[in-house]
């Protein structure tokens, strides 16, 4: 990043960081370690990896990497993004489908609570959003949820990057 951010043709102050799946793990890890970005977009990512490990369709496969939370505790608290929620100031949106099994829906709802209840302003200053879709998994593959995915992306973006009034996207 810093070797872009030097480039003439970059503005340094207008940086996003997006990630999802395993690159929204590292988003929500980015978002815990460094107030660099404008702006944070999470798609399916793995927040609390204790709570993770016990409801994800791969466990079996976690398990033998990494073991199991109680094998190794220390391990998990390290590497797991939720025990540095203290230190997010980034606005972030939090995209997730409920029928993901990969990274269960439930990550992406602690994460975005964990967020808002440590808004200690009016509800209407909130910086951060959440997306969820009813019907889709781990990818959002129906055109129209894809459409609406990308135009709230992109709106998110220009709020917190171009500095525009937050304006949703229609559902229509």
């Amino acid at each position: 990043l810093d070797t872009v951010v030097a480039r003439d043709d970059i503005d340094a102050g207008r940086t996003a960081c997006l990630g999802a799946s395993f690159g929204a793990y590292m988003t929500n890890w980015v978002a815990g370690h460094t107030d660099r970005f404008q702006a944070i977009v999470s798609h399916s990512g793995l927040w609390a990896a204790d709570q993770q490990h016990a409801t994800t369709d791969a466990a079996e496969w976690k398990t033998r990497l990494f073991g199991t939370p109680a094998e190794h505790p220390d391990w998990y608290a390290e590497n797991s993004p939720h025990h540095f929620i203290g230190a997010i100031t980034t606005p972030m949106l939090i995209i997730h489908g409920n029928r993901d099994y990969r990274v269960p829906y439930s990550e992406s709802l602690r994460l975005f609570w964990d967020l808002v209840s440590r808004h200690d302003g009016d509800p209407g200053t909130l910086p951060h959003r959440f997306l969820q879709f009813t019907g889709e998994n781990h990818w959002i593959l129906s055109p129209g949820n894809a459409r609406i995915w990308h135009e709230t992306v992109l709106a998110f973006l220009r709020w917190h990057v171009l500095g525009d009034k937050w304006s949703p996207p229609s559902l229509a």
